[in-house]
């Protein structure tokens, strides 16, 4: 029906198979979206759906007016649209589940907000190996020379130590294990980036 879908993260856990092989899945917390708007190439120029999802405490006026005369009593902490995949267009204010998007051993693709790890050096943000212990060891995790004698200056775009994750991080090729409508939750093999009840996006391949 959709391209994709928003989920929230869960912990990671382990799975046995049918044939008794231990796999690392993620547990994602998936929602029914609510379907805001449909785009058409007559008015909008391209064909997607606007879907929301979570809640929040209050809402900006403009969009608390659109929901207004849309009849819906909901107040969504996001909008995102995705493209059709079939023909069958949805009405306005009617829930999508996972189900109808995802099935077991689909291809996709999760994308999120990576981690946070404040100021790092380079081994550590770059993944530079460490220098010679020959000298001085208070050396040893430097990122040694940074320019030469010309042009005389830093290049741009040199890696070098700073502040390390917090951006935004596409994991591909990963399968879904199982989707459960009861729970909705949908279990991902491997891991996907993003802290503990953290937005993703998952994507079909």
């Amino acid at each position: 029906m959709i391209s994709g879908f928003i989920a929230q993260k869960g912990p990671m856990t382990s799975i046995f198979s049918e044939d008794g092989k231990r796999i690392a899945v993620t547990r994602c917390i998936a929602k029914p979206l609510i379907v805001t708007q449909i785009k058409t190439k007559e008015k909008d120029g391209y064909d997607a759906i606007q879907l929301a999802s979570g809640t929040k405490k209050t809402l900006k006026q403009a969009v608390s007016k659109k929901l207004s005369k849309l009849k819906l009593d909901i107040k969504p902490l996001h909008f995102k649209e995705f493209k059709l995949t079939a023909d069958q267009i949805p009405e306005v204010g009617s829930s999508i589940s996972i189900d109808s998007v995802f099935t077991k051993d689909d291809q996709i693709d999760v994308t999120g907000i990576s981690k946070g790890h404040g100021f790092a050096g380079v081994i550590k943000r770059h993944g530079f190996k460490k220098q010679p212990l020959l000298g001085a060891s208070n050396y040893v995790r430097h990122p040694g020379s940074i320019g030469a004698q010309t042009p005389g200056k830093v290049v741009k775009g040199k890696k070098m130590p700073g502040h390390f994750g917090v951006e935004t991080t596409t994991v591909s090729g990963l399968k879904v294990f199982s989707v459960n409508t009861e729970t909705n939750e949908i279990l991902i093999k491997g891991s996907i980036p993003g802290s503990l009840n953290s937005w993703l996006i998952i994507s079909k391949i």
